[in-house]
C-alpha cells in the first residue's frame, strides 16, 4: 500500500481538557521537548505559541484550535491544541471528528470537570482512543487516586495507570515507571528537557509493587496470552506488554493514565513516549465511510495514498481577509494547484496552496497525503463539514454535528457609514464558526447575532474590533427561547388562487401533535395517494421545514412537532405543486395556533465548587434565579452544587458569585435542554 511506511509513523491526535487544567500549558512543553520551539511559552505571560489569538493572549484561555506538526522517536505527530472553555465547544467538535486519538488532560485538584465529561463524551461518540495525563501533581490538594475514582465513576472509563506520582504537592519530586519499573527524575536547571532513570526508592517500593501488580492484572483482563503469564507466574516482556496494552488502548478497553506536572516540566516525555506506543496510526483506525452521492451505497476509502481522494473540511478560519481551510486527508493525495470537487456543495475548487500550519505560522508544501492535516487556500466556497473528491469518484463523509446558539444580542455600528462593512465582518465570522449566527430582525431591522454563550459574543465583538477595525454598540444580551406545540391539533386550509399568470390550486390537511421534549420535529405523510399525490409529498416536507422556523408566538423555531399529512384534495387539471405548497404553510400556521404554543427556554447545567460557609447563600442565590439544586457533593474543603437555572437569570451571575463568596466560588454553566418557560416574576 503506498505510503505505508509513513502512515504507520504517523500520530494525529488532539488535546483536551477542562478550562485551566493545564492544557496549552502541556502542550508548549510537547512543542518545545520535540523540538519545535526553542523556548517555552507560558499562558500566564501570553506568549503561548498555541494561544496566538490576542484574544487569547489577553484572555489566558486558548478560543480557537490551533493545529502543529512535530517530530518524536522519528514519528511524525499532528497536533490540535483544542480549547476548553463551553462555549468553544464546537472546536473540540469539529477537531475530534477528524483526529485519531486524544491526550484529555484533568487537573489533580479539580479532577474531573463539566467540561471534561463533554469532551470526553464527544471522544467517545467518535469513538477516539484516549490517553490521560493528571496534571497539577505539585498542587496543594492534588490526589492522584481521587481523579482515577472519578474517572471511573463519572466518564465510566477504565483508567490504567502506567506511571504514579513520586511525591504529591511540595513533595512532588518525578514519577514511577510502571512498565520498567524505574524512578524518572527531571532536571530542574533545564527547564526538564532531560531526566534519569534510577531504582525506585524504598519508599515507593510497596505502592509501585502494587501499581504493577494492578496494571498486569487489567492488561491480562484483555489479552489472552498476557493473561496466561500473569497466572503462571511469569515474567511478561516489555514489548508483549506494550502491544497488548496499544491494542487494549485502540480498542477503547483502557485509557493509559500518567501523572506529572507541566508547570514544573515534570512527567511530559512519559506521555509524547505513549502516543507513539498507545495510540492509533491512521492505519490502525477503521477506514473512512461514506456514502456514494450518485448510488446512495455505503463506500470505504482505505488510508491510502494510491486510493482515490477523499478529504473533510474541519475548520474556516479567516486569515488577514482571506480564506484559510483545515483539511484531513483520509485517502488519495491532495496536490496543489488542482481542481478537486466539493461534494456537499456540488462545485469545483481550485488548490491553490497547501499549508503545513504551526499554529499561525506555517509552511508550503506541494502536496498533501492520506493521514496528514494541512491548511488549504483558495476553497471559496468549502465550509465546515464539507466532503473533498474527485468529480469522478465522489464521496460523501458523514458531517460535523454543530450546536445551536442559546443567546443573542443586537449590534449596530456607531457610524451609520459601517453598516456595509460591519455585515461584510459578520458573514465572515459566521463563515468561520458554525456555532454563531447572523440575521435581521424584521421588525426593528436590527442586526442580531447569535452564539454559544456570553465569552463567546464577547470575543466575536472584540475581533470585529480588532481584526476589521470596526466599533459596534452592543444590546443587552437575550435568551435564544423556542417554540413548541402542547396539545394536539388539526388544521384543513386551501388555495385557489391566480399567481404569475397561472391558477394554483391545493388543499391540505394537518395533525399536530407534541414530541418528547428533545425528541426534535419528524414529518411524515398518511393521506391516501388520490388526496395527496407522492409527487406533492418532497414539498409539502420542505414547505413544512420552512414553516416551522418561524413559530406563532414570538417567531421563534418550533422544536419536538410531530407534523403528519392525513389529508387533501386533488384536483386533475386544476390542483399544482405551489397550490399544495401554500396550502400547507396556511394549514401549518393554523395548526400551530390551535395547539396551545408555548415558549421553550434553555435550562442550564450549572455547577458552583463553593467553600462550606458560603454554601447557604448561594443556594438561595440560585433558588431566588428560578434554579432547582439537584445535588450537592463534597471535593475537598468545599462543595460542589449542581443546579439547573435558566439562563435568562444567569446574566451577570459570575460578578454576584464573586461578591457574595468573597472570589472564593467559581461555577461553570453549559446547556442542558429546553424546557417550558416559567411563571414566575421575578
Amino acid at each position: 500500500m503506498a505510503g505505508e511506511a509513513r502512515l504507520r509513523k504517523t500520530r494525529n491526535f488532539g488535546v483536551v481538557a477542562h478550562i485551566d487544567a493545564g492544557k496549552t500549558t502541556f502542550t508548549e512543553r510537547v512543542l518545545y521537548y520535540t523540538g519545535r520551539t526553542h523556548k517555552i511559552g507560558e499562558v500566564h505571560e501570553g506568549t503561548a505559541v498555541m494561544d496566538w489569538m490576542a484574544e487569547e493572549q489577553e484572555r489566558g484561555i486558548t478560543i480557537t484550535s490551533a493545529a502543529t506538526t512535530c517530530q518524536w522517536r522519528d514519528q511524525t505527530l499532528n497536533i490540535i491544541d483544542t480549547p476548553g472553555h463551553v462555549d468553544f465547544t464546537i472546536e473540540v467538535e469539529r477537531s475530534l471528528r477528524v483526529l485519531d486519538g486524544v491526550i484529555a488532560v484533568f487537573c489533580a485538584v479539580g479532577g474531573v470537570e463539566p467540561q471534561s465529561e463533554t469532551v470526553w463524551h464527544q471522544a467517545d461518540r467518535y469513538r477516539v482512543p484516549k490517553i490521560a495525563f493528571i496534571n497539577k501533581m505539585d498542587r496543594i490538594g492534588a490526589d492522584f487516586q481521587a481523579v482515577l475514582d472519578q474517572m471511573r465513576g463519572r466518564l465510566g472509563a477504565n483508567p490504567l495507570p502506567l506511571t504514579i506520582p513520586w511525591g504529591v504537592e511540595d513533595t512532588f519530586r518525578g514519577v514511577i515507571d510502571l512498565i520498567s519499573m524505574e524512578a524518572l527524575l527531571w532536571e530542574e536547571e533545564e527547564l526538564g528537557a532531560s531526566y534519569q532513570r534510577l531504582p525506585i526508592p524504598e519508599e515507593m517500593a510497596e505502592e509501585a509493587a502494587l501499581a504493577r501488580e494492578a496494571l498486569l492484572e487489567a492488561v491480562a483482563e484483555t489479552n489472552d496470552a498476557i493473561m496466561e503469564l500473569y497466572l503462571g507466574e511469569e515474567e511478561v516482556p516489555v514489548k508483549e506488554l506494550k502491544a497488548a496494552i496499544r491494542k487494549a488502548c485502540c480498542g477503547l478497553k483502557i485509557v493509559p493514565v500518567f501523572a506529572g506536572s507541566a508547570l514544573r516540566n515534570k512527567g511530559v516525555q512519559p506521555v509524547l513516549d505513549a502516543v507513539v506506543d498507545y495510540l492509533p496510526s491512521p492505519l490502525d483506525v477503521p477506514a473512512i465511510e461514506g456514502l456514494d452521492p450518485v448510488t446512495g451505497e455505503p463506500e470505504r476509502r482505505q488510508a491510502d495514498d494510491a486510493a482515490p481522494l477523499s478529504a473533510l473540511v474541519f475548520k474556516v478560519q479567516m486569515d488577514q481577509g482571506r480564506k484559510l481551510v483545515y483539511v484531513r486527508v483520509y485517502s488519495g493525495t491532495l496536490k496543489a494547484g488542482a481542481e478537486i470537487y466539493n461534494v456537499a456543495k456540488g462545485l469545483n475548487e481550485k488548490v491553490a496552496r497547501i499549508l503545513r500550519m504551526h499554529a499561525n505560522k506555517r509552511e508550503r508544501l506541494d502536496e498533501a497525503k492520506a493521514g496528514e492535516i494541512v491548511g488549504v487556500m483558495g476553497l471559496k466556497n468549502s465550509s465546515t463539514g464539507d466532503t473533498l473528491a474527485t468529480r469522478d469518484r465522489p464521496i460523501m463523509l458523514e458531517a460535523i454535528d454543530t450546536y445551536e446558539p442559546v443567546i443573542s444580542v443586537a449590534v449596530e455600528p456607531k457610524t451609520v457609514g459601517d453598516q456595509d462593512k460591519v455585515a461584510a465582518s459578520l458573514e465572515k465570522l459566521a463563515d468561520e464558526d458554525p456555532t454563531f449566527r447572523v440575521r435581521q430582525d424584521e421588525d426593528t431591522g436590527q442586526t442580531i447575532i447569535s452564539g454559544m454563550g456570553e465569552l463567546h459574543l464577547d470575543v466575536l465583538v472584540h475581533r470585529m474590533k480588532r481584526e476589521f477595525n470596526l466599533d459596534v454598540n452592543v444590546g443587552r444580551p437575550q435568551v435564544v427561547y423556542r417554540e413548541t406545540v402542547t396539545r394536539e391539533s388539526e388544521a384543513t386550509m386551501g388555495f385557489d388562487r391566480e399567481l404569475g399568470g397561472e391558477r394554483q390550486m391545493g388543499e391540505v390537511t394537518l395533525a399536530l401533535k407534541p414530541n418528547p421534549r428533545g425528541g426534535g420535529n419528524t414529518f411524515r405523510v398518511e393521506a391516501d395517494a388520490e388526496l395527496v399525490p407522492p409527487n406533492y409529498h418532497a414539498v409539502l416536507g420542505k414547505a413544512v421545514e420552512e414553516g416551522l422556523t418561524s413559530g406563532v408566538v414570538m417567531g421563534y423555531p418550533v422544536v419536538d412537532t410531530s407534523v403528519t399529512v392525513i389529508g387533501g384534495k386533488f384536483t386533475p387539471g386544476l390542483s399544482t405543486e405551489l397550490g399544495f405548497r401554500l396550502a400547507c404553510s396556511l394549514a401549518l400556521k393554523k395548526a400551530l395556533e390551535q395547539g396551545a404554543p408555548a415558549l421553550l427556554e434553555p435550562i442550564m447545567n450549572v455547577e458552583v465548587i463553593v467553600p462550606e460557609e458560603f454554601m447557604g447563600e448561594v443556594i438561595g442565590d440560585l433558588n431566588a434565579r428560578g434554579g432547582s439544586v439537584e445535588a450537592v457533593e463534597p471535593k475537598g474543603a468545599a462543595n460542589v452544587i449542581k443546579a439547573l437555572v435558566p439562563l435568562r437569570d444567569m446574566f451577570g451571575y459570575s460578578t454576584d458569585l464573586r461578591s457574595a463568596t468573597q472570589g472564593r466560588a467559581v461555577f461553570t454553566m453549559q446547556f442542558g435542554h429546553y424546557d417550558r418557560t416559567g411563571e414566575r416574576k421575578k
